[in-house]
């Protein structure tokens, strides 16, 4: 696995985690000469905590100071446009894990811009292929013929069950999971859709009804012929013990059943069922599901539970869509897909974020008979299966393989999962740890027994301490009270360990200002 070190090093001590940074300067080469040193992922004899070496070095600055872009945001972006912490991280330049501010500070990236950055930010295969496409081709639409979208195509249907072999190309995973529904009611005649509750499945208004987290909806009408239904939560919800989800942590919810055994699975598609018998007409479109959630903050259903509903589905002539945005290409570390891990054969897969390593591309790979159901009218996407996005797909399918990134997120995500657990078993805060391979939740509580959310400020806080020590983890879940562990699939062991010394270190700060 090609791994990328930095030359300098930064010594982040506990008291004042950025007083270090008060010293440095800028190259006659335009390179950041840092006076300050990098971590690694074990407490040093003095205290600190030592970040992981690099021998990349950033460029200088190149575009507005932070003051200045801080104000351009305010004056002409959307106050929708979300800002992440307290004082925010302004990045200008990123290598594999690594990501660097206007500073040249170094921050070990445990999130991947949202669980987008899949082989490592501007892996130089990815980056080359961009390249020498770039000096060829740009656009031309799909009504000529080109290439890259043949070749494409070819390759990501090749790491799929045979029967899902039409592909169609979009921008983003949003596009992909409307036209899923679109497919899905064109296919079947049919109008009613199901998704689970805590499920995100993008933003535009046609899907707003699939996606069922109340803070992301607008006081719009939405979701017409779409049923939510209960999510089989076995941390949160009514249901759930020691033995349901496919993870090396379980929940410490206690139960009676034996190893192997799942009484929640039962009990979750009783409430599936009985959605079905009461909501729903005799025949359906179809049914969205995401292999684990992942804006709802990781969370895992019980084993056997998607392959029960998606018969059910079936009995009724719907389609059932795998949402892959966040799960697939090897993040989970056991299979490629998500969907495989469950036992689910779906219908159409939806694929997108890690698809292109932070390149805008999605697609949407569906069986002939679903695929071709477009024909029906006229069908037209401007940039879906451009050029370039095809260049960096294949690449990106490329490094996957020759990288060995699916065991790669195995071995360090099962390292990540059971020393998280460890912690759980240590602070009283950590309520749930979950996951499987890169795809990690950490669920944070006020006490065990209530389960109840961490308040954000607390949350705020812990956050703000992490990414002052040099790591930069996600938030998720209804109550934003999980944090999200989905960093680039290139991490080390030695990475994970420092993160892992970053987190238990704001967690103690966060128990000594108590």
């Amino acid at each position: 696995m090609a791994m990328y070190r930095c030359s300098s090093s930064f010594r982040l001590a506990k008291t004042g985690a950025n007083s270090f940074l008060n010293n440095f300067s800028v190259a006659s080469s335009g390179r950041w000469k840092s006076a300050v040193a990098e971590t690694e992922a074990s407490r040093s004899e003095n205290g600190s905590l030592q970040m992981p070496p690099c021998d990349f070095q950033p460029d200088q600055l190149e575009g507005p100071s932070l003051e200045r872009a801080k104000q351009i945001r305010k004056d002409h972006l959307s106050q929708g446009l979300l800002t992440y912490y307290k004082s925010p991280v302004y990045i200008h330049q990123g290598r594999m894990q690594w990501l660097f501010d206007e500073r040249g500070k170094r921050y070990l990236d445990m999130f991947a811009g949202i669980v987008t950055v899949s082989v490592g930010h501007c892996h130089p295969k990815v980056n080359e292929a961009l390249h020498k496409q770039v000096d060829r081709l740009w656009h031309t639409t799909n009504i000529y013929l080109h290439p890259n979208i043949h070749e494409y195509a070819e390759k990501l249907t090749s790491k799929l069950p045979d029967h899902l072999k039409v592909c169609i190309f979009v921008n983003s995973g949003s596009e992909a999971n409307d036209l899923a529904i679109h497919l899905a009611r064109l296919h079947t005649g049919c109008y009613d859709l199901i998704s689970f509750r805590n499920a995100y499945h993008g933003m535009s208004p046609y899907i707003m009804g699939l996606t069922s987290l109340s803070t992301w909806h607008y006081q719009v009408p939405r979701g017409f012929g779409i049923h939510n239904t209960v999510n089989p939560d076995v941390y949160r919800g009514p249901w759930g013990g020691l033995h349901c989800r496919d993870s090396p942590i379980q929940t410490n919810r206690s139960c009676s059943c034996q190893s192997g055994q799942c009484e929640a699975e039962g009990m979750y598609l009783e409430q599936f069922d009985d959605l079905l018998r009461h909501s729903l007409p005799k025949r359906i479109a179809g049914f969205f599901a995401e292999s684990i959630q992942g804006v709802g903050g990781a969370v895992q259903y019980p084993k056997g539970f998607l392959k029960s509903a998606f018969e059910k589905v079936r009995a009724k002539g719907g389609v059932c869509i795998a949402d892959e945005v966040q799960t697939g290409f090897g993040r989970t570390g056991t299979h490629y897909w998500g969907f495989e891990a469950h036992d689910a054969m779906p219908d159409m897969v939806v694929m997108a974020k890690g698809i292109g390593n932070g390149f805008p591309l999605a697609a949407l790979v569906t069986t002939p008979e679903i695929g071709h159901s477009l024909a029906q009218a006229l069908h037209f996407n401007t940039y879906g299966g451009n050029p370039m996005s095809c260049a960096v797909g294949g690449a990106v399918l490329d490094v996957i393989e020759e990288d060995g990134l699916q065991q790669n997120s195995h071995d360090v995500g099962t390292h990540l999962l059971v020393e998280f657990g460890k912690m759980r078993d240590e602070f009283e805060i950590i309520g749930d740890v979950r996951g499987k391979g890169l795809m990690i939740g950490v669920e944070m509580v006020t006490d065990k027994e209530s389960r109840t959310p961490l308040p954000g400020p607390a949350m705020s806080d812990i956050w703000e301490d992490t990414k002052d020590m040099g790591v930069l983890f996600g938030k998720g879940g209804l109550h934003g009270n999980v944090f999200r562990m989905k960093p680039p699939m290139c991490i080390t062991k030695e990475d994970a360990d420092f993160s892992l010394a970053v987190f238990r270190e704001a967690l103690l700060k966060y128990n000594a200002r108590k």
